[in-house]
């Protein structure tokens, strides 16, 4: 099978983690299964509502080339999953949210989860994802790094004294959430969930730190095998309900050319 995973970061700023994040998802990948991953330009830089907007016009986008040029599924390699319903709803092959994915098999390793995200601003998204995928009793608290991506980049690139400062500082934000009664802990980020899966089985006390990467792309590949097996997919009830041609062609067309008038 064939996956377009979608990051939300520039492949040349970024290249050594979308490096290294290739590497991983096509190691971890099954037998067959081969893991494109993609940039976007520009990328998530100025965190905020506006930028996930316009970045989850981008991913809508990308799911629909995705599908055109044959892959079988499409992961949004972005915590936030903006503009996932809508992607779902615009093609029929399966679309996972590493959040979603995420936060749902949190659910089922322990009953109250906490969130570190890569800043503080992303609290209340992450309160009001919980809240959109039905698990808003569930979560504990969110905190944040106040990091951006490109702190992540000498830890990428081998320098174990950053990876070490990138550690203690999530473990120094997990912590609190613990004692606030979290027994699991999601770093909300493929990035510090990338950097931290180099340690088997790690917690925080006595809280298991999800990564979410391997979640998202094993979600990804279940979704596809079940379509293969008996041909679920997302409801295309009011939920899902599939987008038309011309609403999927005016879409592409206002993305190719914005405001533009010729």
């Amino acid at each position: 099978m064939r996956i377009w995973w979608q990051s939300f970061v520039d492949g040349t700023q970024n290249a050594a983690y979308l490096e290294q994040l290739s590497a991983y998802l096509n190691e971890i990948a099954q037998p067959g299964t081969h893991v494109d991953v993609k940039g976007t330009t520009p990328p998530d830089r100025d965190f905020g509502r506006l930028t996930e907007f316009r970045c989850a016009i981008q991913a809508v986008n990308s799911a629909i080339a995705a599908e055109e040029q044959g892959y079988d599924g499409f992961a949004m390699g972005h915590f936030q999953d903006p503009g996932l319903y809508e992607a779902r709803s615009a093609v029929r092959i399966p679309v996972i949210g590493t959040g979603e994915a995420t936060l749902h098999f949190a659910a089922q390793i322990g009953r109250r989860i906490g969130l570190v995200s890569i800043d503080p601003i992303f609290e209340v998204w992450h309160y009001e994802q919980a809240e959109r995928y039905g698990l808003d009793g569930r979560v504990v608290a969110v905190t944040g790094l106040r990091a951006v991506p490109e702190d992540f980049s000498a830890a990428f690139a081998g320098d174990q004294a950053a990876f070490a400062r990138m550690r203690a500082a999530f473990i120094e934000c997990a912590r609190p959430l613990v004692e606030r009664g979290a027994d699991v802990i999601i770093p909300a980020g493929v990035l510090p969930g990338l950097l931290l899966s180099r340690e088997r089985a790690m917690t925080v006390d006595r809280a298991p730190v999800v990564n979410c990467a391997a979640v998202a792309l094993k979600s990804t590949e279940m979704w596809i095998q079940l379509y293969r097996l008996n041909g679920i997919e997302a409801s295309r009830g009011p939920s899902f309900a599939l987008a038309p041609s011309r609403a999927i062609s005016d879409f592409r067309d206002f993305v190719a050319r914005g405001l533009r008038r010729d």
